[in-house]
């Protein structure tokens, strides 16, 4: 197998963790899109839902890492919402911090496998370039116009 020299307890550990807070992203982004009320609901809800599907593809991706290495994909979900904010700027606050949360851990994937698998280390920079692309549209719509 290509994955030499990697700590496959540690890296099957961190991939459960990506695949939960994944399958997390698509509860939270497709709750978050029925609290959306007001003018712009129709675009807003179509990105929320987008961003449901590309967690669920990102999930998938990850159980198929999981497996690839031997490993048992996780049954569990991670953190969900406490509350159920209404608010347009609280909603893309806790979409930022879970886009910051799911980036910080496909850099440690990264971190455990850089050198040592070629394969993952590219999924991991992939996956860390499309959160890095995710955190900043949602900076975007949290600034002010002008």
């Amino acid at each position: 197998m290509a994955e030499k020299g990697i700590d496959k307890k540690k890296v099957l550990a961190t991939l459960d963790r990506i695949l939960e807070a994944e399958l997390a992203g698509v509860v939270r982004y497709t709750h978050y899109s029925f609290m959306i009320f007001g003018y712009s609901r129709i675009p807003i809800i179509s990105w929320f839902e987008s961003q449901a599907n590309e967690s669920l593809a990102h999930a998938r991706q990850a159980g198929e890492m999981i497996t690839h290495l031997g490993g048992q994909p996780s049954l569990a979900i991670g953190k969900l919402l406490d509350d159920h904010q209404t608010d347009m700027s609280e909603i893309l606050r806790g979409c930022l911090e879970h886009e910051r949360s799911a980036q910080a851990l496909y850099r440690k994937l990264l971190a455990q496998t850089q050198g040592r698998s070629i394969m993952i280390e590219e999924y991991a920079r992939t996956q860390i370039a499309t959160e890095e692309l995710h955190s900043g549209e949602i900076e975007k719509m949290l600034r002010r116009p002008g």
